[in-house]
């Protein structure tokens, strides 16, 4: 079973930037789908950003397009999410995930295996 790991969180004024790490173990890396999802409070979790096996094929929110990015090092056996020109509504807890099936991708992005979180906070 994998297990997630994530770092990076912290706290930004608005316009900043910030990068999360996920770091994967157990598991079969390059196999794997890899996610990020947001959560803020009194909110559901949210779809942000995903990546396919080979990076060839990423998906995001239309809140986050062209301020997030994400990727993967297979040989860090990591994934990545770096946010820049953060708002005030990007605060929220983000969780990294895992699918090693195929059916991954959109709509549903449907991911089975889940890190603990990291909190972002943006202030005003």
């Amino acid at each position: 079973q994998v297990q997630l790991v994530e770092s990076g969180g912290g706290l930004v004024q608005a316009g900043g930037s910030l990068s999360l790490s996920c770091a994967a173990s157990g598991h079969t890396f390059s196999r794997y789908a890899m996610a990020w999802f947001r959560q803020a409070p009194g909110k559901e979790r949210e779809f942000v950003a995903a990546i396919g096996w080979s990076g060839d094929r990423r998906y995001y929110a239309d809140s986050v397009k062209g301020r997030f990015a994400i990727s993967r090092n297979h040989a860090k056996n990591t994934a990545y999410l770096q946010m820049i020109s953060l708002k005030p509504e990007d605060t929220a807890v983000y969780y990294c995930a895992a699918q090693p099936t195929a059916a991954w991708g959109p709509p549903n992005f449907q991911f089975d295996y889940w890190g603990q979180g990291t909190q972002v906070t943006v202030s005003s």
